[in-house]
Order: structure tokens, then C-alpha cells, then sequence
């Protein structure tokens, strides 16, 4: 279990990864006391769906944000924008990144809340860890103490994401990169469904992670993840090696230059 966040009457004296922490530990206890229980499914057509715990999720997260951040705009996977359309500062949401896995009943989901171009937060409701980021460094608090995140690639493991839509296709497809000959001679996959991976790259759990798609860079799903394993040191571009943003394309994220390199020497050969 995930410690409970602060009170909401003393939200307004955290600073903004605090904040960031205290939401994303808030959506989490909702999506842990869910968990088993009958969901209720809201879909969103093309085989897309949330669920009541999603919604509940957001919901917990926003108290949070609203007394302590009460004129910042805040961009939710589920509920849209919300707040003034002057605000300088956009908080972005997903409450629960791997719905499917969830609903299933499998435990591989993240929580994610991140300041645009700020502090960020990633939650793990049933690893009771907490990943964040101040924009410089990164730490994990597991038990009520926190460690600096250190990754590495001696796993060996790498997480691909083989959900649709697949935009690249036919130039790369992720399918591909599993059947190449040096990947399996270098690194093991692994499909998790979630962007908790990307927590588990900054952590040391994954070698890389890989996603197809476009700017992913303001995206509610990834923007936590993003922050997360750029402030702990990981080698974070698109699919095509340029920076994260309207340049690139996709998602390629490594613990060390080395295992990005060979990574992106395989997907420009895929």
C-alpha cells in the first residue's frame, strides 16, 4: 500500500513535486481499494475504454491539485481540460495508464501527474513505490524513505509497447525490432502495457523502453515518464534519435548511450 498523501489543508504549503507526489499517491490509493471489485466500463470506441476507478482516480487526483494549486489548468485523460484557459501552468493527468491490464486483473499500472515542463510524479498502487522528479533529480520513496533512482541496462530487458495505433508502420514496427537478430542476441523483451516501464527504466528494473507514436512530449500518458527518466540520466529521443517534441517521432528511452545507440541502430535497420 501506498502511504496516504497529505491533507488537503495543507496542500497549499507543498512545493510543486510535493504536489506532484502527494496527486499521484492520491490517485493510487483509489486504484489500489478498487482493485477486484466489479468495474464499471465507459467506452471510447475503437476497442478504448475506461472505467468507473479511472474516473474515481482523476477525481482524487484534481482535490489535490485544486487546494493546491487552484489557478493552475490541469489536462485530464479522462475529464479533458479543466481550469481557466489563461493559465500559465497545465498540470497532465492519466489516472490510470493500462486500463485493460487492470480490468483484467493484472497489476501492472501507473498513476501519472506531471507539471508541463516541471516536477512530475509516477505512482505504482500495488508496488507501493512513488517515482518523482524536481526537474533535476530523481528519487523513489518506498516506506515512507527515499532513494536516488540509478539506472541501468544489466537487466538486459527491454519493454516494448505493441498496442495500435501504429503510425510508423510500415517504416518501423515494433513486431520488427522483437525479430532482429541483434536484439535477441543483446536484450530479452518484455510487454508490460504501461508506461509504469518507464519508472522501471529510470529505476534499473528495465534496460530501455520502446513506443511508437508521435509527439509524445505533452502527452498525458507519457509526460511523467518522460521527466522522470530525463532527471535520473537516462538517453531519452524519438524513434529517430532526435530530441522528444515536434522533431521527433515515437519513444526511445535507455539507461546508457551505449544500449540507445544500438537500440536506434536496429530500429533505423527494422
Amino acid at each position: 500500500m501506498i502511504n496516504s498523501p497529505a491533507s488537503l489543508d495543507d496542500a497549499g504549503s507543498l512545493d510543486d513535486t510535493e504536489v506532484a507526489t502527494a496527486a499521484a499517491r492520491a490517485g493510487a490509493e483509489v486504484v489500489n481499494a478498487g482493485y477486484g471489485r466489479r468495474l464499471t466500463r465507459l467506452d471510447k470506441g475503437a476497442g478504448d475504454f475506461a472505467t468507473d476507478v479511472d474516473v474515481a482516480a482523476e477525481e482524487a487526483i484534481l482535490g489535490v491539485l485544486r487546494a493546491a494549486r487552484p489557478g493552475d489548468a490541469v489536462l485530464g485523460e479522462e475529464g479533458g481540460r479543466r481550469g481557466s484557459a489563461d493559465a500559465v501552468r497545465q498540470w497532465l493527468v492519466d489516472p490510470l495508464c493500462g486500463t485493460l491490464n487492470y480490468a483484467v486483473g493484472t497489476m501492472l499500472v501507473a498513476v501519472n501527474v506531471a507539471l508541463r515542463d516541471g516536477p512530475a510524479a509516477m505512482a505504482d498502487p500495488f508496488g507501493g513505490e512513488v517515482f518523482f522528479t524536481d526537474g533535476a533529480t530523481a528519487r523513489v520513496r518506498r516506506d515512507g524513505a527515499d532513494a536516488p533512482l540509478a539506472p541501468t541496462a544489466a537487466t538486459r530487458l527491454v519493454d516494448v509497447n505493441l498496442d495500435p495505433p501504429f503510425p510508423s508502420a510500415p517504416r518501423f514496427r515494433a513486431v520488427d525490432l522483437l525479430a532482429h537478430p541483434g536484439f535477441v542476441r543483446h536484450f530479452r523483451p518484455r510487454v508490460a502495457s504501461t508506461t509504469l516501464a518507464l519508472a522501471w527504466v529510470a529505476a534499473g528494473k528495465r534496460a530501455a523502453y520502446v513506443t511508437d507514436g508521435g509527439d509524445l512530449s505533452q502527452s498525458v500518458h507519457f509526460a511523467a515518464g518522460i521527466a522522470l527518466c530525463k532527471a535520473a540520466g537516462c538517453v531519452v529521443t524519438g524513434l529517430d534519435g532526435a530530441p522528444v517534441g515536434r522533431a521527433g517521432r515515437g519513444l526511445l528511452v535507455a539507461a546508457d548511450a551505449e544500449t540507445h545507440a544500438l537500440l536506434l541502430s536496429m530500429i533505423r535497420a527494422s
